[in-house]
């Protein structure tokens, strides 16, 4: 399994980005999808992630700001963030979990100006 990430780019605070992460294969019986970012000097950590029966769950610091949705139609999973802080500023990462075990995708920046 292979995922594509792209989408990340520089945006004022405030702002708005969709991140897309393509995948090689059907995801329609991927189980569990996500978004880690991993910030300079911090550990990877988990933004989203979203279940094959379509249940997400979201880390405290981006709920009510950030979605997490999966086109099984178009292989795609997505991450639209709005009302972005300095704070989210990081390499975002997308993630699949299934009968393969597990796959990353590279990263894509996303950087929020002050």
């Amino acid at each position: 399994v292979q995922l594509q990430a792209s989408g990340g780019g520089l945006v004022q605070a405030g702002g708005s980005l969709r991140l897309s992460c393509a995948a090689s294969v059907t995801i329609f019986n991927i189980y569990d999808m996500g978004w880690y970012r991993q910030a300079p000097g911090k550990q990877r950590e988990l933004v989203a992630s979203i279940t094959n029966d379509g249940s997400s769950m979201y880390a405290d610091s981006v709920k009510g700001r950030i979605t997490i949705s999966r086109d099984n139609a178009e292989n795609t999973l997505y991450l639209q963030m709005n009302s972005l802080k300095p704070e989210d500023t990081a390499a975002y990462y997308c993630n699949a979990r299934g009968f393969f075990g597990t796959a990353w995708g590279q990263g894509t920046q996303v950087t929020v100006s002050s």
